[in-house]
């Protein structure tokens, strides 16, 4: 009998909504009607029956604003009501609208509403059920008036004994409402927000759950969540809590998901396929979705955590296995090397390799000699030895007849790639053809170039994004590599790739990348790690307060006589009012005229011309100069032996992989060097950071560490990743072992069935944003 009870009901609901709460929505008033249907409830849900007429009592004499509070109240029981109901009852119910059909359909939403749902990227019904709270906001401790004390977050009940509306000054206006109950008084305090005087109604028994703040003798609680006791929905309870926007809160968000969820939740398709949810142990997907909004215990809160993050992750993993495949499945060029001629190039070299050079080079001529392309990652630490491994690469594809191309963000590091490369392959025979191209270069010189690259005179072609200009054409590319792989586009890849026909594709990146990020960002690339270095390095690295700026450079001075070079590095080029950062430009000049006024510096920034920085660098290589003052375009690529000490300023303004990257530019040659982050910061995150910074040299750790504080939006870059909105659930600092089974689970089912329904989930779901979540 419940049932067709409950539809009536919720009709009535929405017609006192439209007609503004006027009570004419059913004959005999609103209050009339639920008690009737409390009591056709009162065998079967007794509890349900005593709240809904406490909720109702009254309605007719209340004010408009109260009647709103007490509509919202009994659309939250009938709610809660459907939540109790057996499968059978449920499915008596009539059908909800579809699921993709526009928000403006869901229920309680309205053109106005609907304009601010998008503002949230909310545009279906299964937007607004997917907008999942971003904590969990515990409510439940309850405290008596007297047991308060100051700073407690907590829920209290008590009656409204008298409602003020204050307007001290033009512009503020305070609603002030007296709560009682038998061993005291508490003040709640509204600012601005007149219409909760109205909302009010004198001795009424609410609940209400805020800061307690102790001021004047008095115990207060401003702009505490508030409800009638009888409701608990918003407070004595675990609580979501949304992201919102203005005219939108968390509260109206809530209210929204749970009306919506209590009609839709039932039609939710079950997608994980039942053999993976029992092999993984995750949550059916409508309890999940449950479970998430709506939690009675912390434990059911995180078991729909990992299950809608593991349906999350194991969608995007099925693009990840079905984009692998799709390059497995391509005709590749078979590269092969004598290990005569390998042998030779080992010989050569200055230094020995190793075990984790010798391991990704063998990984590589592997992968070199299979019939489909290569797409593999090469990662390792600052100073791992990355560009010899690289140009094993490249003698293997030269050897089998195909030119490579190795393409560099900067031309400093084009050049530095240029000068190395050079030097090691220089003693073999016949030695490759390396060249440099970039845009730098005059025309004359560039032309010439093309056409040694076109009639296939240029065996290994190192360069810029000079060489995905339309007029550079190869004989023959067969091995692209990719150096700094996210300094650079999806498209800007692509178009290299363009080059050749299925070249086989090497990406390196400057510093280890988290776990995570490989299987997601690299997830199509296999990954060989170069996870120990050459020798050990001796870098003394210092985190120096600001007012001790003094000292570091009296240090330096002293390292300077000694014969050593060092690095001064800023994070900026003008002079900012907005960020008050000293700039390289005036620094080089004061340090010129005091502390370093017997050293020859020079200056190094991104303003300069390339042939301009090209002429400070040989001078550096060249000892001429004694201290380079520059901005972060040091970063990467700059390779001077002799270079032992460096003093980042404002420190604490750079990420923690990039302070990496620019520790690595000294202790080059495996001397004792040192490192001074000099920094006051005002925020604990810059503070962690330089904490780990100072702690640890390990490149792997670091990545890990600057994942966590960061985070992947900011880490990878929104504009280009879109991590931030890729993953709605899905914690990719949190998550890697739930990550890791989800990606077994996509490649299994793609190698049995690359058609499964779940692929058509997978391009509805991400669509673009796969695109744009890859390297």
């Amino acid at each position: 009998m419940a049932i067709p009870l409950s539809a009536r009901l919720r009709k009535v609901l929405q017609l006192e909504e439209q007609q503004s709460y006027q009570d004419r929505a059913v004959l005999g008033g609103l209050e009339g009607f639920v008690h009737k249907f409390a009591e056709e409830l009162r065998a079967t849900h007794p509890e349900i029956s005593q709240r809904l007429r406490n909720v109702s009592r009254g309605y007719a004499i209340r004010p408009v604003e109260a009647r709103r509070a007490v509509v919202r109240a009994l659309e939250d029981l009938l709610r809660l009501l459907e939540a109790t109901l057996t499968i059978e009852e449920r499915s008596r119910i009539p059908p909800g609208e579809d699921l993709h059909a526009p928000v403006r359909f869901a229920k309680g939403v309205g053109p106005e509403r609907e304009r601010l749902l998008k503002k949230l990227g909310i545009e279906t019904i299964e937007d607004l059920l997917m907008y999942f709270p971003r904590k969990i906001e515990d409510r439940s401790v309850k405290k008596k008036i007297i047991q308060l004390r100051h700073g407690d977050r907590v829920t209290v009940q008590g009656r409204v004994r008298a409602v003020d509306l204050i307007k001290p000054k033009n512009n503020l206006e305070i609603v002030k409402a007296a709560i009682q109950e038998n061993t005291g008084i508490l003040y709640a305090i509204w600012f601005n927000q007149s219409w909760v005087k109205n909302q009010l109604v004198q001795g009424e028994l609410i609940s209400l759950y805020g800061t307690v703040e102790s001021t004047h003798g008095q115990l207060q609680m401003n702009s505490p969540v508030w409800e009638p006791a009888t409701v608990n929905f918003l407070t004595g309870r675990l609580v979501p809590v949304y992201p919102a926007t203005e005219k939108l809160s968390p509260q109206m968000l809530s209210r929204l998901i749970r009306n919506n969820l209590s009609l839709y939740g039932p039609h939710l398709k079950e997608l994980i396929p039942e053999e993976i949810r029992q092999r993984q142990q995750v949550l059916s997907r409508a309890k999940a979705f449950e479970q998430l909004h709506f939690p009675q215990r912390i434990e059911e809160y995180q078991q729909a955590h990992r299950a809608l993050a593991f349906e999350e992750l194991l969608l995007f993993q099925i693009g990840v296995a079905l984009e692998r495949a799709k390059t497995g499945a391509r005709p590749g060029r078979c590269l092969t090397i004598s290990d005569e001629r390998l042998e030779e190039f080992f010989a050569v070299l200055p230094f020995k390799l190793t075990r984790a050079q010798q391991r990704a080079i063998s990984e590589i001529r592997t992968d070199l000699a299979a019939p489909h392309p290569m797409n593999r990652l090469l990662q390792g630490d600052v100073g791992s030895g990355k560009t010899v491994v690289a140009t094993a690469a490249a003698l293997i594809a030269i050897a089998s007849g195909y030119q490579v191309a190795l393409m560099a963000p900067t031309e400093i590091l084009a050049q530095q790639h240029f000068l190395k490369i050079t030097e090691l392959s220089a003693r073999l025979l016949p030695p490759p053809r390396v060249v440099l191209l970039v845009g730098s270069m005059a025309e004359r010189e560039r032309v010439r170039l093309r056409g040694q690259i076109a009639r296939g005179d240029a065996d290994f072609v190192i360069g810029t994004h000079a060489l995905i200009q339309e007029d550079v054409r190869f004989k023959d590319l067969g091995l692209a590599v990719i150096d700094e792989q996210h300094r650079f586009g999806v498209i800007q890849r692509a178009q290299l790739e363009q080059k050749g026909e299925n070249l086989d594709i090497l990406v390196m990146s400057a510093t280890p990348i988290p776990r995570t990020i490989t299987l997601t960002l690299y997830g199509q690339f296999e990954v060989s790690l170069l996870d120990e270095l050459p020798f050990a390095k001796e870098i003394q690295t210092y985190w120096v307060s600001e007012e001790r700026r003094d000292q570091v450079y009296e240090f330096v001075v002293s390292e300077l006589k000694q014969g050593a070079q060092a690095y001064i590095v800023f994070p900026l080029i003008e002079e900012s009012e907005e960020l008050d950062l000293k700039a390289a430009k005036s620094a080089k000049e004061e340090l010129e005229q005091t502390f370093f006024k017997n050293f020859r510096v020079g200056l190094l920034h991104g303003r300069m011309s390339d042939a301009e920085k090209q002429k400070t660098m040989e001078q550096l290589r060249a000892r001429e100069l004694d201290l380079l003052v520059s901005t972060t375009i040091i970063e990467v690529g700059i390779d001077i032996p002799n270079a032992t000490v460096m003093v980042i300023e404002h420190a604490d303004r750079f990420g923690l992989a990039q302070l990496h990257q620019l520790r690595g530019r000294i202790g080059r040659a495996g001397q004792k060097s040192y490192c001074f982050a000099i920094a006051t910061p005002q925020s604990e995150e810059g503070r962690e950071r330089l904490r780990v910074f100072q702690a640890t040299l390990d490149g792997f750790e670091i990545a890990e560490a600057d994942l966590r504080i960061r985070g992947p939006g900011e880490l990878l870059g929104i504009a280009q990743h879109g991590l931030d909105s890729t993953f709605k659930v899905a914690d990719l600092i949190a998550d890697l072992d739930l990550m890791k089974a989800a990606r077994e689970e996509a490649f299994h089912l793609i190698a049995q069935n690359s058609d499964h329904p779940l692929v058509a989930e997978f391009q509805r779901r991400f669509g673009g944003k796969f695109e744009l979540a890859r390297v």
